[in-house]
């Protein structure tokens, strides 16, 4: 599976990593803002022995039919801006090309763009990409249609320095129907980030928690989206609708 990726920040380096360590993606190219590193190796960068490609580009070195054309590619994963499906999706979407997008906020104007183009190809808009989260929702939604009667609380966990309420936190309060100003939220230390599902019964209670280590959980979400996808009918897709059919385990 040919595959570009769009960022190379933090988040963008990591998923590259998954990338190219994975037998099911060829990782071709990386498209970033500026020219730093323009042309490296992403291999070489990082420090992994692989014979793909993935050579850095800066996103003013092509047009999006250049790009296409010279560097095809059968999935784009979008690490890096909320503008940026905005320049290639027409392009992508007109070739059939399969998006990927973990950006965290679109403007309504682009969302309605993203569903116009999902007319014309496969496209995933996760605002949090990773397995966990999104199985951990799931499975809160699937407790709560069993024993709706059940309390249910939202604990966040984070770094000191973190001030905002996280946005996963307040996706998994709007999951649940439940109002954002009900989350508990901890700043302590250096914890990377830390949520915590706890649903009381009468006599017993059960905590679903999702802890994070590393970035490269993101290369997994994205990685796990991209190889579920491509069989997919046209459409815009979220990673719960990847995930219900594993809840079928007859």
């Amino acid at each position: 599976m040919r595959t570009g990726l769009f960022g190379f920040g933090r988040a963008g380096k990591a998923v590259a990593s998954v990338l190219l360590q994975s037998k099911a993606t060829h990782l071709c190219w990386v498209i970033r803002k500026t020219k730093t590193l323009q042309h490296r190796s992403v291999p070489e960068f990082l420090g992994i022995e692989s014979d793909e490609p993935g050579l850095i580009f800066p996103r003013d070195e092509w047009s999006n039919q250049q790009l296409f054309d010279q560097q095809p590619v059968d999935v784009l994963i979008d690490f890096s801006s909320p503008d940026a499906i905005l320049s290639y999706g027409e392009e992508a979407a007109r070739r059939e090309i399969t998006i990927v997008s973990a950006i965290s906020e679109y403007p309504d104007s682009t969302i309605d763009f993203i569903k116009n183009i999902a007319q014309h190809t496969r496209v995933l808009w996760s605002p949090n990409i990773t397995i966990g989260i999104n199985f951990m929702m799931l499975a809160a939604k699937v407790l709560l249609s069993i024993a709706p009667y059940t309390d249910v609380e939202i604990i966040e966990e984070h770094f000191k320095a973190k001030k905002e309420t996280s946005g996963t936190a307040r996706r998994i309060a709007r999951a649940l129907s439940l109002p954002e100003e009900s989350i508990k939220t901890i700043r302590a230390g250096g914890i990377v980030g830390r949520h915590e599902i706890l649903v009381g019964f009468p006599y017993q209670t059960i905590r679903l928690t999702h802890e994070s280590i590393s970035r490269e959980a993101f290369g997994n979400g994205a990685l796990f989206a991209a190889i579920n996808l491509v069989s997919k009918p046209k459409g815009l897709y979220s990673m719960e609708d990847l995930l219900v059919p594993y809840f079928n385990l007859q």
